[in-house]
């Protein structure tokens, strides 16, 4: 006790600690894609494929080819690397032989970086925070996953970074992966808000890390079908709160699922579990935000959430939460789009990548409006307004090449 002390008071604890982070082999990597070597780098080739033996390597599928700089292709590629779950700041430097614009996500389709471009034989260094996790909580228990969590083209509960570079002729040169000692804004909720595996789905929790600056990390827990009880049972609360620190944030959007309970005390029930959800993330030292759910593209001219907007709005005004009412800058949302309504969604409750692109932007307005110390945080220059959305005719993302037509659970 008397050396720790010690070591605490001289900061060498400090030192020693973010020496052992850095370690390589252990928790950080750097690697080099060009031909030419690179001292102390990890020099990766087009037939370098992952295994869990070398701990790193391009998923299977991948068509590249390497040039001097880079390793390059025509179609998008995933590369991974074994990591323990945490939060970690990713340094992507990008670029090959001709001219590019680079869209990289992580683990399921998360929106990193957004259309990067660099001209033929140039360079661009990018960094962005990504956050891993695996279903195990201390003392022995473990989220209980749905069987399409645990597909095996699934990675977002599994043991390693799993990166997708997309767009046009991408490529990339270096990759530098380091653990991040950063807050977390977790994020759990329904299929509205979940990390969608596969086009055209798509929902804005997992589009939110793309407004952040690289010194916070976005941790998404949410899942289809799920309500705020069902979440509570299947133990999401339970890990996330495993987890959580001081300074760290919790977003909660529930309602769309929770409203089919044909209990008569059904909304009181709800309000109860948001008031111990707001507590517990209290004595943990974080900061509980509420969210309202946004509206289905039908609820326009009259509500089809039954009264659960209004009942996450009552409980953040006697708890003295934040609140983002995204159900109503939805509705706002949806006006301006006018007869264009039909381009944000999916069917008539999820969204493609339009939709959650633009719900993502109110969220980050909603962070700016209650003047949440996170707004420090966003993207400099940022500015949205629901009634003035980008323009669904020009909007472009790049897909990502998993698909598929079967529905989220929930609707």
């Amino acid at each position: 006790m008397k050396n720790s002390s010690f070591l605490k008071t001289t900061g060498l604890f400090a030192i020693l600690l973010a020496a052992a982070l850095a370690a390589p082999g252990l928790t950080s990597y750097q690697f080099n894609f060009g031909s030419d070597p690179k001292a102390d780098w990890t020099p990766v080739a087009p037939a370098n494929v992952y295994s869990s033996a070398a701990g790193y390597g391009f998923e299977p599928g991948a068509d590249l080819f390497q040039s001097a700089g880079a390793v390059s292709s025509a179609q998008p590629f995933y590369f991974s690397a074994k990591l323990p779950e945490g939060n970690y700041r990713v340094t992507v430097t990008l670029g090959g032989e001709a001219a590019a614009t680079t869209t990289v996500k992580a683990e399921l389709r998360r929106l990193m970086l957004e259309k990067v471009p660099s001209a033929p034989g140039a360079s661009v260094t990018r960094t962005f925070i990504v956050n891993l996790r695996t279903p195990q909580i201390p003392g022995g228990t473990h989220v209980h996953l749905k069987p399409r969590e645990t597909a095996s083209e699934i990675w977002d509960w599994d043991d390693k970074l799993t990166l997708e570079f997309n767009g046009e002729h991408p490529s990339l040169r270096s990759l530098q992966i380091e653990p991040a000692a950063v807050p977390t804004v977790y994020v759990i909720g329904d299929s509205t808000v979940c990390d969608q595996p596969a086009e055209p789905w798509n929902s804005w929790g997992q589009m939110l890390p793309r407004f952040f600056k690289p010194v916070v990390a976005v941790a998404n827990h949410a899942e289809s079908g799920e309500a705020i009880n069902s979440s509570l049972h299947a133990l999401r609360f339970a890990k996330i709160f495993s987890l959580m620190k001081p300074g760290d944030y919790l977003f909660v959007q529930f309602g769309h699922n929770d409203q089919k309970s044909k209990a008569t005390n059904a909304l009181a029930i709800y309000q109860e579990n948001l008031r111990q959800v707001v507590a517990t993330t209290r004595e943990k030292g974080g900061t509980p935000v509420l969210v309202t759910s946004m509206e289905r593209k039908g609820g326009l001219d009259h509500d089809t959430l039954a009264g659960y907007p209004d009942a996450v709005r009552a409980v953040a005004k006697e708890e003295n939460c934040a609140l983002i009412d995204l159900n109503q800058m939805s509705r706002v949302f949806y006006r301006a789009l006018g007869d264009n309504i039909g381009l944000a969604f999916q069917d008539g409750t999820h969204h493609n990548n339009y939709g959650s692109y633009e719900l993502a932007k109110c969220v980050i307005l909603g962070i700016q409006q209650d003047k949440l110390p996170l707004a420090a945080d966003v993207e400099d220059g940022f500015t949205f307004d629901p009634a003035h959305p980008d323009d669904v005719t020009t909007f472009h993302m790049a897909v990502s090449p998993n698909a598929s037509a079967l529905k989220p659970l929930g609707n």
